[in-house]
């Protein structure tokens, strides 16, 4: 069974600050890291190799030195590592980012084929969880969003359940094989490599593509030409000011409540308007 896990570099979210110029990240204020939820990712698809044989492949799109997160993944127990990287692609939105990724796995199916893709369930710098799903619409194949558990893989039969996280709890569904997985952290606990892995992991070079290895790509919808969205403006978010406990019967709390709402509204209003 061939497992291809889309993973991404991102900056260290507890440290980054934003710039209050460009309103975007500023990324060289944080160390780069693997994706928290990919790396769960990672290790679940190592899990499921060791009961079912086979391989994982890591897929990233970045710059050069997204090779490090690669190396991250080879520690936990990937087999190998592509990276997508190519001026062409910077600057691109989830539409973009899922197109290119696309046209690396259309690149990956036909040479190894590919039973079971999973992403983590989104990426701390953006928290959209689109690019997983983009993908797996692009290929035709079925998304299955925010696992907790992978119940059972058939390989014969292709066909995979999952139990995936709801409102209400979770459901048990079930899908043809290949799918597309995202998946959330409680899926399990990334262990700590053994020594061969990192040793492996040390002098790892991941295989380098750029767009002119894929086949039949769409310039335009790479980079910031392929990419309809803009990011308008980013802002820390506030630190929490505390609990407020309101007295009284329920009818006296409701309207304090409410008083509250709507002056923080004004205030909102206020700070909106002495910015434009």
């Amino acid at each position: 069974m061939h497992i291809l896990v889309c993973i991404k570099q991102v900056p260290d979210t507890k440290i980054i600050k934003v710039n209050p110029k460009t309103n975007t990240l500023d990324r060289s204020s944080a160390p780069a890291i693997l994706n928290p939820y990919d790396a769960h990712a990672v290790e679940e698809a190592v899990r499921l190799r060791e009961v079912h044989g086979g391989k994982v492949t890591v897929l990233s799109m970045g710059p050069p030195q997204a090779r490090k997160a690669i190396r991250k993944c080879v520690e936990i127990g990937a087999d190998e590592g592509i990276l997508i990287s190519d001026r062409r692609f910077a600057g691109a939105d989830t539409l973009a980012t899922s197109y290119a990724l696309y046209k690396a796995v259309e690149k990956i199916q036909k040479t190894d084929g590919v039973d079971l893709i999973l992403c983590g369930k989104h990426a701390i710098d953006g928290d959209t969880g689109q690019t997983g799903p983009g993908v797996a619409r692009r290929l035709g194949i079925p998304p299955l969003t925010c696992v907790i558990q992978v119940d059972q893989v058939d390989v014969e039969n292709r066909t995979v359940r999952v139990h995936r996280k709801v409102e209400e709890g979770y459901e048990v569904i079930s899908s043809t094989l290949p799918s597309l997985l995202t998946v959330e952290k409680e899926i399990n606990h990334v262990s700590w490599a053994p020594l061969p892995n990192m040793l492996r992991a040390a002098r790892y070079e991941p295989s380098v593509w750029t767009v002119d290895d894929l086949e039949d790509v769409d310039i335009k919808q790479l980079g910031l030409k392929g990419s309809p969205t803009i990011v308008g403006k980013m802002w820390p978010p506030e630190k929490s000011k505390g609990a407020q406990m309101i007295e009284g019967d329920a009818e006296t709390q409701v309207t304090e409540v409410l008083k509250i709402f709507m002056k923080e509204r004004d205030l909102f209003k206020s700070a909106g308007q002495k910015q434009n």
